[in-house]
């Protein structure tokens, strides 16, 4: 294990966080938000920490990352989402068609981004158009358990669907440099160790 997996570990482990409080709470964390909707769209960054604009833009992740590995702090519903993610992601690479539709997709989304601003509802439509018309229809299908009076409302459900979106570009990342599932079992305690370091890192630079 090492930072750079770390780095995108958490930038999974955020955006599937915040699809859960989205979900739960009908609000989340708008900067971490900005943070994970912004790495759908570095595709060709040079680094890891570029994908995220910064260590600060995971920190969010971070936390969630170090909660989830201890197992008295554990949130099983984030941790099934980040594991079906996984999954997703390895089924996603099976089918060249989708994945070049899906980059062909956020490409135009960035226009978009360009055009009316990261935040507009006509951004956060489109990508969760996108996430439905492509990562949807493949299985295992990700699976958002929340509150009804939340999840009736479109405008939050394409705000899950945009998180969703999010968590699989950090998980096609974590594969890219060389993460695999098995190494958060065999690992756990590197993985937690270099979490708290890269989160007290970014809380040292913020003060």
């Amino acid at each position: 294990m090492n930072e750079e997996r770390v780095l995108a570990l958490a930038g999974l482990f955020q955006a599937s966080a915040l699809a859960h409080q989205l979900a739960n709470e009908g609000r989340c964390d708008e900067l971490a938000l900005d943070a994970s909707m912004a790495s759908v769209f570095r595709i060709d960054s040079p680094s890891v920490v570029g994908v995220y604009g910064s260590v600060s833009g995971v920190r969010l992740g971070l936390r969630t990352l170090i909660a989830q590995l201890d197992e008295n702090s554990r949130d099983m519903a984030i941790t099934r989402m980040v594991v079906t993610v996984m999954r997703l992601e390895r089924s996603l690479g099976r089918h060249k068609d989708l994945l070049e539709e899906l980059q062909q997709g956020i490409v135009a989304a960035k226009r978009q981004v360009d055009h009316f601003g990261q935040n507009s509802p006509q951004v956060f439509s489109r990508m969760a158009e996108l996430y439905a018309g492509t990562l949807s229809t493949l299985r295992p299908r990700v699976m958002v358990t929340g509150n009804p009076q939340w999840l009736q409302q479109p405008a939050l459900v394409e705000r899950v669907r945009t998180a969703l979106l999010a968590a699989v570009r950090s998980a096609v990342l974590w594969r890219q440099v060389g993460g695999r599932q098995w190494q958060l079992l065999m690992h756990r305690r590197q993985c937690s160790m270099l979490a708290r370091g890269l989160l007290t890192g970014t809380t040292l630079d913020n003060r």
